[in-house]
């Protein structure tokens, strides 16, 4: 029997950790096929990096629809409707003749994604608690970590045997895996008597508690324009560094990854510090590091400084957002 719970639990783990990638996943995996895309669609930069915003937009989106249903309708029906709008976006996406068409669709793909996203946790919220909860937690956020590193490498190998309509063939494959996995593997976790009778609706009116909350608003913000700086190196570095600089795909994912892992190791540092030095210090002294690294990074490129000095305060500009984030 307790190899049998044991079996079950690293299923869920890794059906759930999948869920739980599917946010960068779906984000990360063509960042390096941008180039070719707006030039095959013949659209400009401006328009294929609204790709990524329509994605991410969606990502926030889907959040507020499949949370609250999920705890009113139970985890099982949402998910896999998720799941099936995302093989549908995903062949949109790999489909799409026009930039138009491919923004649409993104943002129906990043709606999907976040069901995945969103429900995985409060699948493991319904199985697990306390000691148990805490390490199912870090698997998962082990996973999101691993996925924004992983996934640009991958799409740059893809790109070396298919174009970028062929990475969104991929996703879609990945929707049907997850799909047949969820359906197999996965059980309603949610009884009917604990689910809720709110909504959309229920879940906006009490958020008017917070909003007037000072604290909690100077957080929100802080951590808004720390993400705003994140999401405009996604949007911006893949054109940059192979248009400008002359990266092939392969090396942008490279560096791209090197990013990712200083991040994962500035927030493993910051929770090691945190506790030393208390959260609000440490939460200065990485603003205060954001700060000075932007500067210098907006330096060497006001100067057209060669690719070697440009990356080293890249690196800590997206580093230290581990420690603010």
């Amino acid at each position: 029997m307790t190899k049998h719970l044991a079996r079950q639990r690293l299923v869920y783990a890794v059906v759930l950790g999948l869920l739980a990638a599917l946010g960068p996943l779906c984000t990360d995996l063509y960042l390096p096929a941008l180039p070719e895309m707006a030039g095959e669609l013949n659209t400009s930069t401006a328009a294929a990096q609204l790709s990524l915003t329509a994605g991410l937009l969606g990502l926030g989106v889907g959040q507020l629809i499949f949370g609250p249903y999920s705890d009113k309708l139970g985890r099982m029906r949402p998910l896999l409707l998720s799941l099936i709008l995302l093989l549908g976006a995903s062949l949109w996406c790999a489909l799409a003749p026009t930039i138009d068409q491919l923004l649409i669709a993104r943002l129906l793909q990043g709606i999907a994604g976040a069901g995945g996203a969103v429900i995985s946790r409060a699948i493991a919220r319904d199985l697990y608690a306390g000691h148990e909860l805490t390490r199912f937690f870090a698997l998962l956020m082990l996973v999101n970590g691993l996925a924004p590193i992983v996934a640009p490498v991958l799409g740059g190998v893809m790109l070396q045997v298919m174009n970028w309509r062929g990475i969104f063939g991929v996703l879609a494959a990945i929707a049907v895996l997850l799909f047949s996995l969820s359906a197999l593997k996965l059980r309603e976790s949610l009884p009917v008597e604990r689910r809720s009778q709110g909504g959309i609706l229920a879940m906006l009116m009490s958020l008017g508690g917070l909003l007037a909350q000072r604290y909690f608003m100077g957080l929100c913000l802080t951590q808004g324009f720390v993400m705003a700086g994140m999401f405009a190196y996604i949007g911006a570095s893949p054109f940059v560094l192979q248009q400008i600089y002359g990266l092939s795909p392969q090396m942008f994912s490279l560096c791209f990854a090197i990013n990712g892992v200083g991040l994962i190791i500035a927030a493993q540092l910051a929770s090691r510090l945190s506790s030393r030095w208390g959260e609000r210090r440490v939460l200065r002294g990485g603003l205060t590091l954001a700060a000075v690294a932007s500067l210098l990074l907006l330096l060497a490129a006001a100067l057209h400084a060669p690719l070697a000095v440009l990356l080293v305060p890249l690196f800590f500009s997206v580093a230290v957002i581990g420690i603010v984030g």
